[in-house]
């Protein structure tokens, strides 16, 4: 199990951060298997959306014992119309980014949230503008998740002037697949000063400023954060978006590409950049491994600095975008700067290979990312390493798993020749999302008195 290993590197000489303060989601890894709800809720009132965030501040789990396997807990974020709503001071409002203030369907073109993408396709419920909060319950069993999702239910105190505008359940087996059938949710970054002892095959971790409001970054200043201090500090932003996968025509375009089975799975490989087990490209360029895949102490300990030309692992395929590990960069940049700590949960059923025919029920991934500078670090890597190639010398071709397709191209190098493929769809279209920000547990206190 993952969080086994957790407990072996953990080390509490190490903690340098208010873990007491911080919530849970930030630092701690998905449970597995997971069970859990998501939750849209609109605030028609302020002393109601005062009341509804003291009456859940129990539920809420802080990230002091984030390194174990812990019972189901709740989180909550606000929109920045969230943060009118509740009736921040304007001082403290205008502390905030203006990316932030703005909103992710404001956004749109620094996102390339175009074509398949664009907001005018999203669903309503993103489009209104009443999104305040958004939640989340998650658990390890179902029968915690169900009673937490009571309690969290409790909390609204049949108050007419909180709106539940959409809640949608998700989950994952222990073998954590996606939609796709792929094992997820396999990389993170390491937060400096959470406890973390560096263990082998994971990245140095990264200063703790580039995720959580307060502290030092990697340049070694602390950045501008939202004021009051108590407002700001320990706290973090969040990108929520909700993906709609489009899994048969992504297995259909297997299929066209290959001649047999062992071929699509390859090329299925190609694009992602781990084969289903979770196995890297890198260490079973050939086949899967299911005990690498699975093997938390070695499925992340790699990097593409002995595949420069990338015949093993494509330099487009999408984990390789995504997280670069030393690979080879056609322009100036520090990929240190650009992580980001991934969330995502599954929801709807798993499709398999051989079905090539959409039956029209939703499932997909509700993408959660934390950082810092979640705004710019989405923007970034939406428009620079999802749907631009300059970085890994592709010119126009995008992500073959995220990016905005029309008739893409997917180049793959190989022995001898480079195979090129076409007609690439855009396989995870985006229905909706919102910038959010997650405060502090003295924050959601500091909110809940407000007069």
């Amino acid at each position: 199990m993952a969080f086994d290993f957790i407990k072996r590197i953990f080390n509490p000489e190490k903690v340098e951060i208010a873990l007491s303060d911080i919530q849970s989601l930030i630092l701690r890894s998905r449970p597995i298997p997971y069970y859990g709800t998501v939750a849209l809720i609109e605030i028609r009132e302020a002393s109601a959306g005062k009341a509804l965030i003291k009456a859940m501040l129990p539920l809420i789990s802080s990230a002091e014992n984030w390194h174990l396997d812990l019972s189901a807990s709740v989180f909550i974020s606000f929109t920045y119309k969230g943060l009118q709503a509740l009736g921040l001071p304007e001082n403290s409002l205008a502390s905030f980014p203006e990316s932030f203030k703005q909103g992710m369907v404001a956004r749109s073109s620094y996102l390339y949230d175009i074509g398949d993408n664009d907001p005018k396709n999203w669903e309503r419920a993103f489009l209104r503008g009443n999104i305040h909060i958004t939640a989340a319950i998650i658990a390890n069993t179902e029968e915690e998740w169900l009673q937490k999702l009571k309690e969290f239910k409790e909390a609204f105190g049949g108050n007419s002037n909180i709106h539940l505008i959409e809640s949608l359940d998700f989950g994952a087996t222990e073998e954590m697949k996606n939609v796709f059938g792929f094992r997820d949710g396999i990389s993170n970054p390491e937060i400096e000063g959470s406890g973390i002892d560096n263990p082998p095959g994971y990245d140095k971790p990264i200063k703790t400023g580039e995720f959580i409001l307060g502290y030092p970054g990697e340049s070694g200043i602390i950045k501008q954060f939202p004021q009051p201090e108590i407002l700001g500090k320990n706290g973090s932003f969040l990108i929520f978006r909700k993906y709609q996968s489009q899994v048969a025509e992504f297995n259909k375009f297997i299929k066209d590409n290959s001649n047999t089975a062992e071929e699509g799975e390859l090329l299925a490989a190609k694009l992602v950049g781990r084969w289903r087990s979770g196995a890297p490209l890198v260490l079973a360029p050939e086949k899967d491994d299911i005990d690498l895949g699975t093997n938390a102490q070695r499925n992340n300990n790699f990097s593409y600095k002995d595949d420069q030309l990338g015949k093993k692992c494509p330099f487009g395929a999408h984990a390789r975008r995504m997280n670069p590990r030393n690979s080879k960069s056609f322009i100036l940049e520090d990929e240190r700067l650009h992580r980001i700590i991934r969330r995502a949960v599954s929801f709807g059923d798993i499709v398999p290979p051989e079905e090539t025919r959409d039956d029209g029920k939703e499932r997909g991934q509700f993408f959660i990312g934390i950082s810092a500078d979640a705004m710019g670090t989405l923007e970034f890597l939406q428009k620079q390493w999802a749907n631009n190639g300059n970085s890994v010398n592709l010119g126009d071709e995008k992500d073959p798993m995220i990016g905005v397709q029309r008739n893409g191209l997917f180049t793959c190098p190989g022995n001898p020749l480079v195979k090129r493929y076409h007609n690439l769809q855009t396989f995870n279209i985006v229905k909706g999302g919102e910038y959010c920000f997650i405060p502090s547990i003295s924050a959601l206190k500091w909110i809940s008195e407000l007069s």
